[in-house]
């Protein structure tokens, strides 16, 4: 079975809940196999770094970590309201993500068939 996520890398998004609930942010990275995003500047943790050799600097740095995909919901460009994602077959035969709210298509899916 596929493990598919609703958003994509480069998609606006805003959280749903959790510490970070009403940012928005986007989409820098997707990991279907564990249904987790990352998103820029969401769930941002403070890490210590030990330098591996003599010329790298060690020191304290901040990385977004993911989070989990369901939290979050996609940013309708026109609308600029979260929205869920449909699917939708153009007239050149094409698959087209498309906002439910005001029926904007977001993008097209390339997909190939199985």
């Amino acid at each position: 079975m596929k493990n598919k996520v609703h958003v994509k890398k480069g998609d606006n998004v805003i959280v749903l809940n959790g510490k970070n609930r009403g940012k928005k942010g986007k989409v820098l990275g997707v990991l279907p196999a564990k249904r987790m995003v990352v998103v820029e500047g969401i769930n941002i943790v403070t890490k210590h770094v030990k330098p591996k050799n003599q010329m790298q600097q060690g020191g304290l740095i901040r990385q977004e970590l993911p989070i989990y995909a369901d939290k979050v919901m996609l940013v309708c460009n026109k609308c600029d309201s979260p929205t869920k994602v449909g699917k939708k077959f153009l007239e050149d035969g094409s698959k087209a993500r498309v906002c439910k709210k005001c029926g904007e298509v977001i993008d097209i899916i390339s997909e190939t068939k199985d």
